[in-house]
């Protein structure tokens, strides 16, 4: 399971962003995860709860957004959300499609609690 050395490396950015934020504690992250990325959200889910222990996310949540697979059409010129098994132009079925969408796996938020400190957290 792949998704575990996945939740390590998230992680690690986690640790990496609240210390530099001076924080005491991580509560929340928040990730976006694209159809087309290769990662199971549920399996992602499960790693984080092994992979959290002994890390300033150890009682942190995690919360997966599954982002739209988008695909732009130069036939058409436009973009179109489509299922992650038809990679095809919404409107007129086109193959030849650019994928815009779908394939990210993306770090978008970390809650944490500042430090008790507010003159280290303000230097």
């Amino acid at each position: 399971m792949h998704e575990l050395s996945i939740c390590q490396s998230l992680l690690g950015e986690v640790e990496r962003v609240a210390t530099a934020n001076k924080a005491t504690d991580v509560n929340k992250i928040t990730v976006a995860v694209g159809p087309l990325c290769g990662v199971e959200p549920p399996l992602l889910a499960r790693a984080f709860e092994v992979a959290r222990m002994g890390t300033i996310a150890e009682r942190a949540a995690i919360e997966i957004e599954i982002l739209p697979v988008v695909v732009w059409c130069e036939t058409c010129a436009i973009a179109s959300p489509v299922a992650a098994n038809a990679l095809l132009c919404g409107r007129c079925g086109n193959w030849q499609v650019e994928l815009r969408s779908g394939a990210e796996l993306l770090l978008t938020r970390i809650e944490v609690t500042a430090c008790a400190d507010s003159a280290a957290v303000a230097g």
